[in-house]
């Protein structure tokens, strides 16, 4: 995996923390974005643990970088949970959310599970997310790739351009994203292999026009479809 951190002591804290948990390696750090997509490119890390404030290129738009040549998947660490980093970063297709006051166990676990394929989000940017979508016309909601016809307050679910290219199967397990399921626990839901679930989930990003699942899990959820 690669660190992106512009302070040093964070960063090396973080590396240490890292290089002490097992089937984890640390094969680069980067000081600032342009240095983090660099790396990316150079070491095709399976995780990038992301600043969202740094020089030069900040990390939203390293994530942006990184996420669109498919080089790794983008696990977020701020201080911040404020609205414009946390839908920055959604928008720009990261798969995890971290607050860096975060446990050292947490982050641990936080890149395990990204790195494993799911998505993970601190529970204080969920209650964002909640809040804000909740909220009818909220100016800060985050306006993903192809979802522009998505339901309006008081109105049914509108068409999602690429929903109807799904197959059954892909059409379930996009509402076990929407349900905030792993790939592990959609498996044992939809009765298939975790490995199948995983390429269910590469396919209906592709067709959808969405960068990670945590993308796709929005969608599911302001399309309403993530009933039983």
């Amino acid at each position: 995996m690669l660190v992106a951190e512009d302070q040093q002591a964070v960063r090396a804290g973080l590396v240490l923390i890292l290089r002490g948990a097992a089937g984890i390696e640390v094969a680069g750090e980067a000081g600032d974005g342009e240095e983090a997509v660099r790396l990316a490119r150079e070491l095709r890390p399976d995780v990038v643990l992301m600043d969202v404030q740094m020089p030069r290129l900040d990390g939203v738009s390293a994530t942006a970088v990184i996420t669109g040549e498919q080089l790794a998947d983008v696990l977020v660490l701020t201080t911040f949970d404020l609205d414009e980093y946390v839908f920055g970063a959604l928008r720009a297709g990261a798969s995890g959310f971290l607050l860096k006051d975060s446990e050292a166990s947490q982050v641990v676990d936080a890149v395990r599970t990204v790195a494993r394929g799911d998505g993970m989000i601190a529970p204080a940017v969920t209650r964002r997310l909640i809040a804000e979508f909740a909220r009818p016309g909220g100016a800060g909601r985050p306006h993903l790739p192809r979802t522009a016809a998505l339901s309006t307050p008081g109105r049914g679910p509108g068409p999602v351009p690429g929903l109807d290219e799904l197959t059954r199967r892909e059409h379930d397990v996009l509402r076990c994203l929407g349900q905030g399921l792993s790939n592990a626990e959609t498996a044992h839901r939809l009765g298939m292999a975790e490995a199948t679930v995983k390429t269910h989930v590469s396919r209906l990003l592709g067709k959808l026009g969405l960068r990670s699942r945590t993308q796709a899990a929005v969608l599911a959820q302001e399309s309403g479809l993530t009933g039983p």
